[in-house]
């Protein structure tokens, strides 16, 4: 077991890890596992989760609404994204099923920019492979020529 103090120690360590910046509970778990006694990191996690400090479903709906508003990411991309910070699949499925609309409109908007941008350089057919490529649903590359 670990007294009090320890715990406090730690929990501030941790604490500056994710105030500097919102981190997933994966990423808390990957950075501390080493150097925090296991237990001790548990029962941090636990209390920073009920303080609402560590929140996987909010962290999906604040980084995905970060790629809306900064990146031009297919789908495929963002969920990628999500699942290498160690995020549940299942939550991200629910976020994706829950905002549909939202998000195939982003990935449409996405692949009008992307089209804008090489449409100097590239021909059309070879833009929709690109995007394609990148994971863009077809349906959501369908541009006028």
């Amino acid at each position: 077991m670990y007294s009090l103090e320890d715990f406090d120690k730690e929990k501030t360590r941790v604490m500056k890890f994710i105030v500097f910046k919102k981190r997933t509970e994966q990423e808390v778990r990957n950075k501390f596992l080493g150097s925090i006694e296991e237990n001790m990191l548990e029962d941090i996690i636990e209390y920073l989760k009920e303080a609402k400090y560590l929140d996987d479903k909010e962290y999906i709906d604040r980084a995905i609404n970060n790629f809306i508003t900064l990146k031009n990411l297919s789908l495929k991309e963002v969920k990628y994204k999500l699942l290498t910070k160690g995020l549940n699949k299942e939550d991200i499925e629910d976020y994706f099923y829950e905002n549909k609309d939202k998000l195939d409109e982003y990935e449409k908007q996405s692949a009008r920019n992307i089209f804008y941008k090489k449409q100097k350089d590239m021909d059309i057919e070879e833009i929709k492979q690109y995007l394609l490529k990148k994971g863009y649903k077809y349906d959501n590359i369908k541009f006028e020529e």
